[in-house]
This record gives structure tokens, C-alpha cells and sequence, in this order.
């Protein structure tokens, strides 16, 4: 099982760095929208950690006679995703050490895209200023490497869990792309 976690954890890690540089590196050079951002942040991560399936299903031909159980299958997916979790993490951190000035750009410019979206929808200056501050007080809080860190896992580690889920629950039929005879 080792074996199968590391690699997939590593190919999966390595895919999700790449695309923190190029999904960030998009968006603030103005190539892709600040609403468009998000979607595409969570698509690559979706991409990245697609290889949970096919680490479940590694074990399974290799390693488990053409069988995994669900369980099985929720601990290999879980640690393939700490993996990209970590790699994800160390991105965004390269990514900020390779462009300084970076952090400060971002939330200037979320700020000010958050604050425009608020006054179309019509909100008071009180709400807008309200919420600020907020951010402001969360760029503050985002100085600590170690709430950086939590905060990077909380946005991945989510996604890995649904696709670990969703991959052990279809991978435990042994009738669900069955190895190839040979």
C-alpha cells in the first residue's frame, strides 16, 4: 500500500503545484477573471486529485487479487490526498516566495473586486467597510504559517474526501474495470 500512496500521492501532489502557478499566475496577470478564478482553483484540484482513483484501483490490481475493500480503498484515497495537500500547500508558498509582493497584490485586488460586487448589489458603505476590515484582519491572521497551512488543507482536503469516497464506494466491485487478464 505504501507503494501505491506515494506514487499516486507524489504524481497527484506534483500535478497540483504546477497548477497553483498557472491558475494564480493567470489570474493575476489579468488572463483569467477574478469570478472565473475559483472555478478554475477547484477544477485543477478535482484534476490533481483524480489520481486517488486510480491509486484505489493500483492497490486493487496489484497489491489486493482484484479486490479492495471500501474501507481500504478510504484509507489509500486519504493519504493520497495529505499528500497533494502538502504539495498544494509548499505551491502556494513557492508560488509567493517567487513573486514577492504577491499576498499584498491578491487581497488588494480581492478586495476590490469583492467591494465592487457588493455595491452592485447594493449594499450600504457600512456593510462594505464592515467587510474590509474583515479581510483585512484575515491577511493579518494569514501572516502564521501554521494558519496558512490549515487553511490551504481546508480548501483541498474536502475535495480529496468526496473523491475518496465516491472512488472507494465504485472501486470495491471487483466487476468495475477489472484488471486486464495476463
Amino acid at each position: 500500500m505504501k507503494k501505491v500512496v506515494i506514487t499516486f500521492g507524489l504524481i497527484s501532489g506534483v500535478l497540483i503545484f504546477c497548477f497553483v502557478f498557472v491558475v494564480v499566475g493567470l489570474c493575476e496577470n489579468g488572463i483569467l477573471s477574478w469570478d472565473r478564478s475559483e472555478l478554475a482553483g477547484y477544477t485543477s484540484m478535482v484534476i490533481a486529485l483524480s489520481l486517488i482513483f486510480f491509486g484505489i484501483k493500483s492497490y486493487r490490481d496489484n497489491y489486493g487479487n482484484g479486490r479492495v475493500t471500501f474501507w481500504k480503498g478510504v484509507q489509500i484515497g486519504l493519504l493520497i490526498s495529505l499528500i497533494a495537500s502538502v504539495f498544494y500547500f509548499a505551491g502556494g508558498e513557492a508560488y509567493i516566495a517567487v513573486n514577492p509582493g504577491f499576498t499584498d497584490r491578491f487581497f488588494e485586488k480581492y478586495t476590490q473586486n469583492y467591494t465592487e460586487k457588493m455595491k452592485a448589489e447594493g449594499k450600504s458603505q457600512e456593510e462594505i467597510d464592515k467587510t474590509v476590515k474583515e479581510m483585512r484582519d484575515m491577511v493579518k491572521m494569514m501572516e502564521n504559517p501554521f494558519l496558512r497551512f490549515a487553511i490551504f488543507v481546508m480548501e483541498i482536503l474536502p475535495v480529496g474526501i468526496i473523491i475518496t469516497f465516491i472512488s472507494a464506494a465504485i472501486l470495491r466491485r471487483k466487476e468495475v474495470l477489472p484488471a486486464a487478464a495476463g
